[in-house]
């Protein structure tokens, strides 16, 4: 059933997918999706969430990626989210910008083992 249309019960969602429900429960469980909730504890799963579960799906069900592989992935893409705004220019051109983009770095290279 949905909700206000971008919103998913995790039957709804599960079956978009074409996932088990206990799937996306397990990757709850893991930390790598984070489904709001209802007052009554109900999981709610945005189009933002789906799209990440989609993401998950191909990354262990084409690549054949393990679940440790595409936590690590999924951490990397977010510093790499955070880097992108500050590699422009008038970023660069401050001190705070430099650090925090040299800060972001440092993240990066310890998710990787360097």
């Amino acid at each position: 059933m949905a909700l206000e249309q971008d919103l998913f019960f995790i039957s709804m969602a599960a079956d978009m997918l074409g996932m088990h429900p206990q799937t996306l429960r397990k990757y709850e469980r893991l930390g790598l999706i984070q489904p709001s909730r209802t007052i009554g504890s109900m999981r709610l799963y945005s189009r933002e969430e789906l799209e990440r579960l989609r993401l998950i799906k191909h990354l262990v069900d084409e690549l054949g990626i393990n679940l440790a592989g595409v936590q690590r992935l999924l951490s990397i893409a977010e510093v790499m989210e955070r880097i992108q705004p500050l590699m422009d220019e008038h970023s660069l051109s401050t001190g705070a910008g430099r650090r925090q983009l040299l800060s972001e770095m440092r993240r990066l290279n310890e998710m990787v083992g360097l």
